[in-house]
C-alpha cells in the first residue's frame, strides 16, 4: 500500500513538474504572432499595416498598469524648435505665426474682430508648421524604410503601388495604435559608468545582456525596450548644442543586438535616446546604411522609438515601467513626430 502511495506521489509530482515546465515554456513562447528564434515578420495578413503591435492586448495593459506603484510620471519627450539637432537626412522645422492678435485686429475687414460683438477686443494666436515627420521624440512608422529596386517596405507594400507626393498610403504613422505595455530601460551608459557613450560605440547583444544582468531586469515578449546611451543629457532646453549632441548621437545597437531583442526576447518596440537607434557608421559588410532599420521595420514589423528621454528614469533606476505612447494621426506621415510619450511607475 505504501509503495503504491509512493509511486502515485512520485507520478503526481513528476506530472506537476512537467506541467509547470510546460506552462512556463508556453508562457514564454505563446505570444501571439511571435516565434522564438524567428521573431514576428509578415504574419498578420497581406493587408496588415500594424506589425508586431498586433500582439498587444488588454492583458498587456493590465500587466503594465500593475507596475504603477508610486504614481510617478516621467516625460520621455524632448522640446523641439528650429535650432534643435536632427539627423542630417531630414529637413528642419519652422513654426510660423499664421494669425496673431495684432494682425487680425489690424485686418479691418475681418468680421471676427472688427465686426459687432467684440467689445472685449478678443484676438487669437494660431501657427502654421513647416516641419519634418522625423524630428524630436518620434516613433518610426513601418513605411519609413524601403529596400530593393521596387522600394518595398513592411509586408511587401511597394512604392509604385502605395507611394506618391502626398504621403504614403500604407503603413503611415496614423496606423500606429496607442501603445500601452511594459517598458524596459537598458541603461548601457550607466552600466559602463559614463555620462554618455562615445560616438560610434557599437552596442552588442553582450553589452545589453551585461547591463540587464547588473540591473537585475528581464525582457519579456511584448515589451517596449529602450536603450540609454546618455546622448540626451546634452539636449538642454531645445537641443541646440549641435556639436555636443552629434559627438554622441552615433552610438547605437548593431543588427545582431536587434535580432536578439526581437527574435530571442520578443520586443514589440525598440527605442533609444538617439536620432537613429543604430550605430554609425554601419559595421563593415552591411548591405544598407541603416541595416537595423531595415531589419526591424521592414522584416519584422517592429516600430522604432527615437530621441526618447531616459535621463530621469536612469537617475531613479526605474528599469521597468508602464509605457504609454501615442502618435499624431496625420494620414500618410512616415513617423509619429514631436511626441510626448510617458513612463509611469
Amino acid at each position: 500500500m505504501k509503495n503504491r502511495a509512493l509511486r502515485l506521489a512520485l507520478t503526481l509530482g513528476a506530472g506537476a513538474l512537467l506541467f509547470s515546465a510546460g506552462y512556463l515554456q508556453a508562457q514564454q513562447g505563446a505570444r501571439k504572432g511571435w516565434t522564438p528564434g524567428k521573431g514576428y515578420g509578415w504574419v498578420w495578413g497581406k493587408n496588415d499595416e500594424v506589425g508586431s503591435l498586433n500582439t498587444l492586448g488588454p492583458d498587456d495593459v493590465r500587466t503594465a498598469a500593475r507596475l504603477i506603484r508610486q504614481g510617478k510620471v516621467y516625460d520621455l519627450g524632448v522640446t523641439y524648435d528650429r535650432t534643435s539637432y536632427k539627423w542630417p537626412g531630414h529637413s528642419p522645422g519652422e513654426i510660423l505665426s499664421f494669425r496673431t492678435p495684432e494682425g487680425v485686429k489690424r485686418q479691418k475687414d475681418n468680421d471676427f474682430t472688427s465686426g459687432p460683438g467684440n467689445s472685449s477686443q478678443t484676438g487669437w494666436h494660431s501657427s502654421a508648421l513647416f516641419i519634418n515627420d522625423n524630428v524630436a521624440t518620434q516613433i518610426d512608422g513601418l513605411g519609413h524604410a524601403t529596400e530593393g529596386p521596387d522600394d518595398h517596405w513592411y509586408n511587401g507594400f511597394k512604392e509604385a503601388d502605395w507611394g506618391g507626393n502626398w504621403g504614403i498610403r500604407k503603413c503611415g504613422g496614423e496606423t500606429i495604435p496607442p501603445i500601452v505595455c511594459r517598458g524596459v530601460l537598458i541603461d548601457v551608459a550607466g552600466h559602463r559608468k559614463v555620462d554618455a557613450l562615445p560616438g560610434h560605440f557599437r552596442i552588442t547583444r553582450q553589452a545589453l545582456q551585461a547591463a540587464l544582468a547588473a540591473q537585475k531586469t528581464e525582457i519579456r515578449p511584448g515589451d517596449a525596450v529602450f536603450i540609454r546611451t546618455g546622448t540626451l543629457r546634452y539636449w538642454g532646453e531645445t537641443g541646440s548644442d549641435q556639436e555636443k549632441i552629434r559627438e554622441h548621437d552615433s552610438a547605437g545597437i548593431d543588427v545582431d543586438a536587434a535580432k536578439w531583442l526581437v527574435a530571442e526576447k520578443g520586443a514589440v518596440l525598440v527605442g533609444s535616446d538617439t536620432s537613429g537607434l543604430e550605430v554609425g557608421p554601419v559595421p563593415e559588410g552591411s548591405k544598407s546604411f541603416m541595416p537595423v532599420h531595415n531589419y526591424l521595420l521592414i522584416e519584422q514589423g517592429v516600430h522604432i522609438g527615437e530621441f526618447h528621454n531616459m535621463e530621469a528614469l536612469a537617475r531613479d533606476k526605474a528599469y521597468e515601467f508602464c509605457y504609454v505612447g501615442t502618435v499624431n494621426r496625420i494620414k500618410g506621415i512616415a513617423a509619429g513626430f514631436a511626441l510626448r510619450p510617458i513612463a509611469i511607475r
